[in-house]
C-alpha cells in the first residue's frame, strides 16, 4: 500500500511473519533475512517512485536495535529520502509488534541507493526529489 504524504515521497509497506524458518538458534530472525526484506522494500519503493528497472547499488549501516521474534509481525516501511540523476536513496525502518499486543517497536534502520536502469541496463535518469 502506498500514500501521498505532503512534503516528503509516498510510502511502501510491507509486511511479514516471522516463521521459525526466518530464525537462528537464539529464535531471532536471521539478520541476513532482515536485510533482504528491507532490500525489497527499497526496491518496491524505488520502482514506485520512477517507473523503471532498478537495482540495489549500495547500503549503508544496517542498525539492529531490538531482536526479533519467531510469531512476531513485522513490518517494513521505506520511502524515497533523496534523489540524484540516476539514483534514489531509501530509507527503511522495520517495526516489529507482537501478535496479541498492538506494541510496536522500532527493531531495525537502513539506507539503500537504487539505481534506475533503461533497456539496456544503464543508468537511467529518474525523477527528482522535491523537499
Amino acid at each position: 500500500m502506498s500514500h501521498e504524504t505532503p512534503g516528503k515521497a509516498p510510502e511502501t509497506h510491507m509486511t511479514q511473519i516471522v516463521f521459525p524458518g526466518d530464525t537462528n538458534h537464539y529464535n531471532s530472525l536471521f539478520g541476513g533475512i532482515a536485510i533482504g526484506w528491507m532490500d525489497q522494500a527499497a526496491y518496491i519503493a524505488a520502482v514506485r517512485w520512477c517507473r523503471r528497472k532498478v537495482v540495489t547499488r549500495h547500503t549503508s549501516e544496517i542498525d539492529f536495535r531490538e531482536p526479533v521474534r519467531a510469531g512476531e509481525i513485522v513490518e517494513l516501511v521505506a520511502w524515497i529520502t533523496r534523489t540524484g540523476r540516476t539514483s534514489m536513496r531509501v530509507r527503511v525502518d522495520l517495526w516489529v509488534e507482537q501478535v496479541l499486543s498492538d506494541r510496536r517497536t522500532l527493531a531495525c534502520t537502513g539506507e539503500f541507493v537504487m539505481v534506475a536502469l533503461d533497456e539496456n541496463d544503464h543508468p537511467t535518469p529518474v525523477p527528482p526529489l522535491v523537499a
